[in-house]
């Protein structure tokens, strides 16, 4: 295990705390697509400097490429997915589903790419996701998934949590194969060419580049917080297993809870407070033993 893969992963954590704070506010001015563009199109600028050099090398391996194309097609419909849930959903009911990627990455992480942990480490992973579940729900009555399958959005969110953890797993070794800024770079083009096919067919280029200057303050911290966030996500998962990177990064959604607090001036209860206190020592516990 590498000290510099669990600073990664602390980092990744930090990012996507503000990441999604903006995200959330870039999809409400200009929407979930042009959001996802103007991530995809910024981060593939600034990593390209970074990466050049690994381009002509990567042409000569197929299969890389075709794991690189698979990983941002996949991105591209887990946001789908999870927009359209929290579009269609109440927010109190859809977000502990979301939460459900965690799991997923851990399991395909074991299963598929045979990763080995101890059972501290499985403990404390399932602490964590238990304390990311109490700090997301507004009520503990949100957690009782048999009363509301049928829910608005609820399907959708099932549907996205499995995709966006299969997205992590992707990523993950994705970073082991390649390198961590050309599996962020090739997955940024992917999906943006993926937007923009989408965009396309439903004639939505117009306004693309004055929403962007419009918005210019909101749309460049949400595209440099969330495209930090996947870098220090993939360098990570390169000197760590894919799924601690996944569940110390995860922790990410306790602090958007103490973010939204604290900016936002919102109420929380005593059982998200409990959550975020379990999701943390846990975080810091995994950090430390690993």
């Amino acid at each position: 295990m590498h000290i510099l893969g669990i600073v990664f992963a602390l980092a990744a954590l930090a990012s996507w705390t503000f990441g999604d704070f903006f995200i959330q506010k870039s999809v409400r001015l200009v929407g979930d697509i042009k959001t996802l563009v103007y991530i995809g199109v910024i981060g593939a600028i600034g990593i390209y400097p970074f990466i050049a050099k690994e381009i002509t090398p990567l042409l000569a391996k197929p299969t890389l490429i075709l794991l690189l194309t698979l990983t941002g097609t996949v991105i591209f419909f887990a946001a789908i997915f999870d927009f359209e849930a929290l579009k269609r959903g109440k927010l109190a009911i859809i977000e502990p589903v979301l939460g459900m990627e965690l799991p997923v990455t851990i399991a395909l992480s074991v299963v598929l790419w045979k990763e080995q942990l101890s059972l501290i480490q499985y403990l404390l992973m399932a602490t964590a996701f238990i304390g990311i579940l109490l700090a997301i729900s507004i009520h503990h009555t949100h957690l009782h998934y048999h009363k509301r399958i049928f829910e608005k959005g609820v399907l959708l969110a099932a549907l996205g949590s499995t995709v966006m953890g299969l997205v992590n797993f992707l990523v993950g070794i994705s970073s082991q194969e390649t390198s961590p800024l050309m599996a962020i770079w090739f997955t940024n083009i992917i999906f943006t060419l993926c937007c923009f096919i989408y965009m396309a067919t439903k004639g939505e280029f117009r306004g693309i580049i004055r929403d962007f200057t419009k918005n210019l303050k909101i749309t460049l911290a949400t595209s440099v917080f969330d495209n930090a966030a996947w870098i220090f996500f993939a360098f990570a998962a390169s000197l760590i297993p894919i799924s601690i990177a996944t569940t110390i990064s995860e922790g990410y959604i306790a602090f958007v809870v103490i973010l939204g607090l604290v900016i936002n001036k919102e109420k929380i209860r005593w059982h998200q407070i409990v959550g975020v206190i379990i999701a943390i020592l846990s975080i810091i516990t995994l950090s430390a033993i690993t």
